[in-house]
């Protein structure tokens, strides 16, 4: 019996533990808010935007302590944050599409839960296959059954979630095509504000340009349309070629202190 709820042999550590993998981070954020009632519930009613970036890394170190910690621990974070989306309601203060003024949401909501995890899931796994390595089907598979544990200790029960990878991609496929996603001109100013104007040294800046460049190529078009992003086929090639790349030349040489996250450092030994 382990202590942890995940293993070195989990397709979750496996995609995790690459660094790659954080530039999902700001693609997923934006796909999150693009659904107009999880902008209301999961972004303005929860206190994310009075210090969007101290949220940003407390949820890190819930996601990090879910996937290396002791699930005593994970158990203890996500109970936390269980009850905090349970106090979280209200009614959106405008229409948004198909969603009228007054409609009301609550955080636990298991359908817009499903969303914020399955941004996660979708914008990780691309990343992972466009930088890092492709994965089989049957790992897709096995990556999403770990993501099944990871939204239990969210909430959602089994029903709530796809049950296979295939369904999963169904289910990403039909929210693209319901009209559910709106980005409102709020999302629209948060998430340029937020995601693609952090707050970070002049020196930087050129690496958080070419993390934008690459945020704004992995979203689907409509949203990418939504936000107001404009985008063209040279910009397109241009990902896909330095995506190419990085995931062919550039990872595989990569030493592992340069290559995987600090987190798998010591602590899958006690897994």
């Amino acid at each position: 019996m382990t202590h942890t709820y995940f293993t070195d042999d989990s397709l979750l550590r496996r995609v995790h533990r690459e660094k790659a993998v954080a530039l999902s981070g700001p693609r997923a954020l934006l796909m999150m808010a693009a659904h107009p009632v999880a902008f209301e519930g999961f972004f303005m009613a929860t206190g994310s935007l009075d210090d969007p970036y101290q949220r940003l890394r407390r949820t890190a170190q819930v996601m990090d302590t879910i996937a290396w910690g002791s699930k005593a621990d994970a158990d203890r974070m996500t109970r936390r944050v269980r009850a905090m989306h349970a106090r979280a309601r209200g009614t959106l203060p405008r229409a948004a599409g198909r969603f009228p003024a007054g409609t009301p949401w609550a955080a636990d909501d298991p359908e817009l839960l499903l969303w914020i995890v399955a941004c996660l899931v979708d914008s990780a796994v691309l990343v992972h296959e466009r930088y890092v390595e492709r994965l089989t089907e049957a790992e897709r598979d096995a990556y999403w059954a770990d993501y099944r544990v990871v939204g239990r200790l969210f909430g959602l029960r089994d029903a709530d979630m796809p049950a296979s990878w295939a369904e999963f991609k169904a289910y990403m496929s039909d929210m693209l095509a319901s009209g559910d996603l709106v980005v409102t001109p709020t999302a629209r100013e948060v998430g340029i504000d937020v995601v693609l104007r952090p707050p970070l040294p002049l020196r930087v800046r050129p690496l958080v340009e070419l993390a934008n460049f690459i945020t704004v190529g992995l979203l689907p078009a409509g949203i990418r349309r939504g936000y107001g992003f404009s985008w063209d086929p040279a910009r397109a090639l241009a990902v896909r070629g330095g995506s190419e790349y990085v995931r062919r030349v550039l990872v595989p040489l990569l030493p592992g202190r340069m290559r995987y996250v600090p987190s798998t450092a010591g602590r899958s030994a006690a897994a």
